[in-house]
């Protein structure tokens, strides 16, 4: 009665419960671009605050917990590593290669066509990351730019998003709020004509833009291989000079010492890269850990980066004998010693830690003796160093320990191996029951009788059951920050619409194009998209302004089908910044690329794609 009867003070508080909850949505923004804190961690806190705040109940801010399209994103997620450990993408990217021949523009149609097709069913980020090596090794062979197909690569991982309902989490976000409403959710293939237009754009417009693309980094005249060698490799990270091969005298301090315990890199700056041992009459390279107990007559090979330390005082100290060394740098020990490039990737666990605290060596078998930031090599002792995303590392150890890295890409993804060892192509076998359970999902998903969440998860069985993926691989493969990205962001839309955030926003799209045509609207509703898409992730963009396509069409007196689709499409549309999506950051090193070469090809292509969505979504599903 009390609350009923003074309606000013209602609104005053419901006026400031919605500031708190635009100013906690402003903070949590300002996390999201200052990167201090993991996304997923900023997502968790904001549950946490909505709850002891008391805006939301704890059942109301968990509710994305039970959402069935975060079951179905999660299990998105295992189906396309089915695909990667099946070999599946690689076998596309060395049909892409032959079919392409030493044509850049066929190569670019061909690849952005592949790239989509394969995004449609699996993650965009997956699939680039997979395809950022074949393009290094198709610029070398064509001697032209990796600068002119990584942008068109990472586009057509955008596109994808598009081509499908499940291609893209923002997708499954919208079609979500529709079902909250209590509408009919989109058809499996229902945004697929809007995607195919994109695509074709895409494909025109790069086969231009591509021109605008050569970088002094990625000059054409650079290429003089159709693959890179040690040699390259070591003029490239200037690490001639500092090999050494070290014999152990009997007597010596290191005999009996873990590789640990004597800290050379520390005290000598002394990496050891590889360890040659006396194994029935002759000597085998044996792999090397900070767990390696040293003997007498081991032979220690050696990577010295700093200039200053004496080797004849290192060597006395130590009693160590030196070595011939055929090669430069360990390049005539190819088949024993293996080099690789790789990249740290977005979300990398890797990432603001140096190589001494995530303990390169133990994790990953490989020592790093080389690193290139922002095209430029970092010299002298890398352990300190922390490590940015971008960076290419240069690491060198067993051959299997780098197939192996080659094969997780979790943290790194391997851009280049040297021309002295014949690449291994992963084990097909299990291939064609991978495709199965591909199309057997797609069929189920096409008849609307099993829900698409069940039907993701019969597919997962199914691939554990055929080998095409373990219980490890399958939990390794789902991308948990994004999951729990949603699942935070979800209270977010709650709040707002709770505390009136969604009506004010909505009475703002109104007044500036609600006396107009809906068409004014879905220019508004795209632009505002990919303007809030600049600071944070497309998939929080869309959990955010879903609720407000629905009210605005509620108000409008129109259907919200276009509306909530043309925000759909916007968060996809995510060309102008190499932060507006994973994808971008990834080819952003590779590339040899600039902040302002994003801008320069990515507004453009954007403004188009608002321009022709907003044509075509109406035709699509009429006002």
């Amino acid at each position: 009665m009390l609350w009923t009867a003074f309606p000013s003070v209602q609104r005053i508080i419901v006026n400031n419960e919605l500031i708190w909850v635009l100013t906690l949505l402003l903070i949590t923004i300002l996390l999201f671009i200052s990167g201090k804190l993991r996304m997923d961690v900023v997502a968790l806190l904001v549950i946490i605050v909505f709850v002891l705040s008391g805006t939301l109940s704890l059942e109301e801010a968990t509710r994305g917990f039970s959402d069935p399209n975060v079951i179905l994103i999660a299990a998105l997620f295992v189906i396309g590593e089915g695909l990667v450990r099946t070999g599946v993408a690689l076998k596309l990217g060395e049909w892409l290669i032959k079919m392409a021949g030493d044509s850049e523009s066929k190569m670019l149609i061909l690849l952005m066509l592949t790239v989509a097709g394969l995004g449609a069913f699996m993650s965009s980020t997956g699939v680039v990351a997979i395809f950022i090596p074949v393009v290094l090794s198709v610029s070398a062979k064509m001697r032209s730019s990796p600068g002119r197909l990584m942008m068109p690569l990472s586009f057509a991982g955008l596109i994808s998003g598009m081509l499908t309902l499940v291609a893209t989490p923002p997708n499954l976000v919208v079609n979500s709020e529709l079902v909250r409403e209590g509408l009919k959710g989109f058809g499996f293939f229902d945004v697929t004509p809007i995607g195919l237009v994109a695509l074709l754009l895409g494909i025109g417009y790069m086969l231009l833009a591509r021109f605008w693309l050569v970088t002094p980094s990625s000059d054409t005249g650079t290429v003089k291989h159709s693959r890179r060698t040690y040699r390259d490799l070591i003029r490239d990270y200037r690490l001639s000079g500092r090999a050494r091969r070290l014999a152990i005298r009997p007597g010596s301090p290191m005999v009996g010492q873990r590789l640990d315990d004597l800290q050379l890199r520390e005290r000598y700056s002394v990496n050891v890269v590889g360890l040659e041992r006396w194994r029935k009459f002759r000597r085998v390279m044996v792999p090397v850990t900070g767990t390696t107990e040293f003997r007498a007559r081991d032979v220690l090979l050696t990577d010295m980066s700093a200039a200053e330390i004496d080797i004849r005082d290192f060597c006395s100290e130590q009693m160590l004998e030196p070595m011939i060394l055929r090669g430069e740098y360990f390049s005539e020990r190819a088949q024993d010693v293996g080099m690789a490039e790789a990249l740290i990737v977005p979300d990398s666990e890797l990432t603001g830690k140096t190589v001494r605290e995530v303990a390169f060596r133990s994790r990953y078998g490989l020592s790093v003796v080389g690193l290139r930031r922002r095209g430029e090599v970092v010299e002298g002792a890398l352990t300190d160093l922390e490590l940015e995303l971008g960076d290419s590392l240069l690491v060198i150890g067993d051959w299997k320990k780098i197939r192996q890295l080659q094969q997780q890409k979790r943290d790194l993804i391997i851009l280049n191996l040297p021309a002295e060892v014949d690449e291994v192509a992963p084990a097909q076998s299990q291939a064609p029951h991978a495709l199965f359970c591909l199309a057997l999902m797609v069929a189920m998903m096409l008849t609307n009788e099993i829900p698409n969440p069940v039907a993701a998860l019969i597919a997962c069985l199914l691939m554990g059951k055929f080998r095409c993926i373990d219980m490890e691989s399958a939990w390794k493969a789902i991308h948990w920050p994004s999951i729990i990205l949603i699942v935070g962001m979800m209270p977010f839309a709650l709040a707002l619409q709770k505390t009136g955030g969604i009506a004010l926003i909505v009475d703002g799209l109104m007044a500036l194009a609600g006396e107009r045509s809906p068409h004014v609207m879905l220019f508004c509703l795209f632009g505002l998209c990919a303007l809030i898409g600049l600071f944070i992730s497309n998939t929080a963009t869309a959990v955010l302004m879903a609720p407000v396509g629905v009210e605005a069409a509620q108000q409008m007196g129109v259907s919200p089908y276009p509306f909530v689709l043309i925000i759909a499409v916007a968060a996809s549309a995510a060309f102008m910044t190499p932060v507006s999506s994973p994808v971008n950051t990834l080819v952003l090193g590779p590339g040899g690329y600039r902040f302002s070469d994003y801008v320069k090809i990515g507004v453009p292509f954007t403004l188009l794609i608002m321009l022709v969505s907003v044509l075509l979504v109406p035709v699509l599903f009429p006002f």
